[in-house]
């Protein structure tokens, strides 16, 4: 039973959402403050965080980033009434795994929940894969450029990987979301091409050649120019 945590200090949204999940058969776990966020996840260790962005005293990006900082890597759902393109790179670039703007329906969290559980319970496939000056090792769980050892998210690890699985093949945006995701975003692709962009720039931040090139009207392809 995976167990998830959610933190809100929303009462009537925790409870909604906690009844939610647990009839999904999740063992579910709250917390109304950022603090009591960050107890529960030494404590209990839970599967996957639903985490509000505005919140008293420590708000969620902050508490993102404090995990982030620790080396932790649990998934995060971030939730937030934002839903400006530029706060949606906030909540992706402070380490987030995926974005729901409120209000949304249940059925679209139970979603966006399961697909996130799904890629932490998929066995990754344990060879190393390269392409180019480009390494990645799924066991260790790291990724390089030529001798520079990169710093990724759980997200950009797992997109890398996938280019990394399918070199010189053009991939169409939907089916990197469903593949990487795990889930359809209804044509949405910001949430791609924002991940596209932190990938580039860690990938080429020593000025290197780009090697995710852009197919204009179709999707990106992992190749050297």
């Amino acid at each position: 039973m995976p167990k998830v945590l959610i933190t809100d200090d929303d009462q009537k949204l925790l409870k909604m959402l906690k009844r939610t999940l647990a009839y999904e058969n999740m063992d579910v776990l709250t917390a109304s403050t950022g603090v009591e966020a960050l107890e529960i996840v030494h404590q209990q260790k839970p599967d996957l965080m639903i985490l509000d962005w505005m919140m008293p005293e420590m708000d969620g990006l902050e508490l993102i980033q404090r995990l982030r900082a620790m080396n932790n890597r649990l998934p995060v759902l971030m939730l937030t009434a934002r839903d400006a393109i530029e706060d949606r790179v906030d909540g992706l670039e402070s380490g987030a795994d995926d974005y729901l703007v409120k209000p949304f329906a249940p059925s679209e969290l139970v979603a966006r929940v399961h697909a996130l559980l799904r890629r932490i319970e998929t066995r990754p496939d344990d060879t190393v894969v390269q392409y180019a000056d480009l390494m990645l090792d799924p066991v260790q769980h790291e990724a390089w450029r030529g001798t520079r050892l990169l710093d990724l998210t759980v997200t950009e690890f797992n997109l890398l990987h996938y280019f990394l699985r399918h070199p010189r093949q053009v991939l169409e945006r939907s089916q990197i979301l469903t593949e990487v995701w795990g889930y359809d975003f209804g044509g949405d692709s910001n949430v791609l091409e924002i991940y596209i962009s932190y990938l580039r720039k860690k990938i080429e931040t020593d000025g290197e050649p780009r090697l995710i090139q852009t197919v204009r009207g179709i999707g990106y392809v992992l190749r050297e120019e």
